[in-house]
């Protein structure tokens, strides 16, 4: 190969490595603008969601402190107000909001009445012409509650309560103080006060009352749909667009299947419910690298896995006592029992498995263990030796005897060692290589389950096995399958969580 080809696939080969590096990169960017757009459209969606109730606050831009009424004890507090920019303007024609009439023409009268106050002046004819209007307005307010369609019924309850707490009077009403406020006897005592007073108490209460008119569909005007729309077709085209890849990238997979795949962007076109759009969106942050959730994801895992273990558990092991009982109450076992006589058995490698483990377990037990408990042994026998010689009154008398006491304890012991060790070697001589014997081991095992199997056939046997077998079940499910519960999947999860922390170590 030339120099030229060695330099042209070289070239090639970091072409290929700049592209596998950039294109995650542009896929990184795409998702984080995506999700950013969607972020911004659940910050709408939220908004808009929660303008009506705060529609208070956007038009006062102030939050009471401390404000509470316990009994007798009242304590009004005081407003903070907060630095934000009115946008009652604009946004109250997107929720179809507008001026109640009725109110607003009242709240024009009071503006009047205050230049009046100063030019013609209290007593004049004008002045006690606007006081009747509003004496008039007043108890029309109370009566016909033009707050009832802006649901906002306890902002009258506000302005009653404050009215008759600044005017009392023996009736206790409502009426009755709207009725002295707007007099020129009250006002003459202190004009500005009074004036005050409704202005810092009261108008703010009437002015958030407003008029929503109702559309053809039966519903409050509403228009957000046109500030969704956008957002509405970015969305759906890039659903469609990321479903088509997909669909193209992977080998099987529809595009209907695709859109399964993605089934959570779906939140994002549906024009109800749209404070769903919280779930895709979250997931978007989550895969734009925006945000972490895999310390949320790893305990919603857990979670879900500790509950569907705990049902999967519970069905699949009663499902698989209950057919046990029922092949058990089907007679299954006299079945077998009675086949296992005719049926021939067949051996895959011409050994008898059960002949062979049980001479295993003898060997390891004769040549491996028995030579490390020897002593063992032998102390335990020279023990129960002794324990028996101590109980007959011949050996008793002989202790009297000087001299043979000791004489006793040697017997004891050589005796204790003798059986000990003549038990061994018959065992070692049991376990030599014997044809013969093997062939007996094994017939004595066969012969040993063909004399258990036709035994346990009786019928009384038989029906007391199966009772019991049956019974037994029944308890495992009640004590111990039925009970588990998600404390013990939780005690699981923790044993399985140490596991992989040494592990990890």
């Amino acid at each position: 190969m030339s120099s030229l080809q060695k330099l042209d696939s070289r070239t090639s080969h970091q072409r290929s490595q700049n592209r596998r590096r950039t294109k995650p990169r542009r896929n990184l960017w795409f998702e984080r603008v995506m999700a950013i757009a969607a972020a911004v459209n659940l910050f709408l969606v939220l908004f808009d969601l929660s303008y009506i109730p705060l529609r208070d606050f956007w038009l006062q831009r102030k939050i009471q402190l401390f404000s509470f009424k316990i009994g007798p004890i009242k304590s009004k507090g005081f407003a903070v107000p907060i630095p934000l920019p009115n946008i009652t303007p604009w946004y109250d024609p997107i929720k179809g909001i507008e001026p109640y009439r009725d109110t607003q023409q009242y709240l024009a009268r009071v503006d009047e009445l205050q230049n009046k106050l100063i030019e013609p002046g209290l007593r004049s004819p004008e002045v006690e012409q606007i006081l009747a209007e509003l004496r008039r307005r007043s108890q029309e307010m109370i009566e016909t509650n033009p707050f009832q369609v802006a649901n906002k019924t306890g902002s009258l309850e506000k302005i009653k309560n404050k009215m008759r707490q600044h005017v009392p009077n023996e009736q206790d009403s409502a009426k009755e103080a709207f009725k002295l406020f707007w007099s020129q006897d009250n006002l003459g005592k202190n004009p500005v006060k009074e004036l005050n007073f409704f202005n810092n108490e009261i108008r703010p209460l009437i002015e958030t009352n407003y008029f929503r008119p109702i559309g053809e569909n039966g519903e409050f005007v509403d228009l957000f749909g046109l500030i969704d729309f956008p957002f509405f077709v970015l969305f759906a085209v890039e659903f469609l667009g990321r479903t088509w890849s997909i669909s193209r990238r992977h080998t099987g997979v529809s595009w209907l299947d695709a859109m399964l795949w993605r089934w959570y962007d779906l939140f994002l076109l549906i024009p109800i419910w749209r404070w769903l759009r919280i779930i895709p969106v979250i997931i978007r942050l989550d895969q734009a690298k925006l945000i972490d959730l895999s310390a949320i994801q790893k305990q919603a895992r857990q979670g879900f896995v500790a509950e569907i273990a705990g049902d999967m558990t519970q069905v699949i092991v009663i499902r698989v006592i209950n057919e046990i009982q029922d092949s058990i109450r089907q007679g299954e076992i006299a079945n077998w029992l009675s086949k296992r006589e005719v049926r021939p058995y067949i051996d895959l490698n011409n050994t008898d498995e059960v002949a062979t483990l049980t001479k295993i377990a003898v060997q390891l037990t004769v040549y491996q263990v028995l030579p490390k408990i020897q002593p063992d042994v032998e102390a335990l026998l020279q023990h129960n030796i002794a324990k028996i010689l101590n109980q007959s009154q011949v050996y008793q008398g002989m202790e009297q005897v000087p001299g043979l006491g000791e004489l006793r304890n040697q017997l004891t012991e050589r005796l204790a060692k003798q059986i000990t060790q003549a038990v061994y070697d018959g065992l070692n001589m049991a376990m030599a290589e014997d044809p013969e014997g093997d062939q007996i081991l094994q017939r004595l095992i066969a012969h040993l389950g063909e004399a258990f199997g036709s035994e346990i056939q009786t019928k009384k046997t038989l029906e007391e096995v199966q009772s019991l077998l049956t019974d037994f079940l029944e308890e495992v499910k009640v004590n111990y399958i039925e009970r588990l519960s998600e404390e013990d999947l939780e005690e699981i999860l923790d044993q399985t969580r140490a596991i992989r922390q040494i592990n990890q170590h």
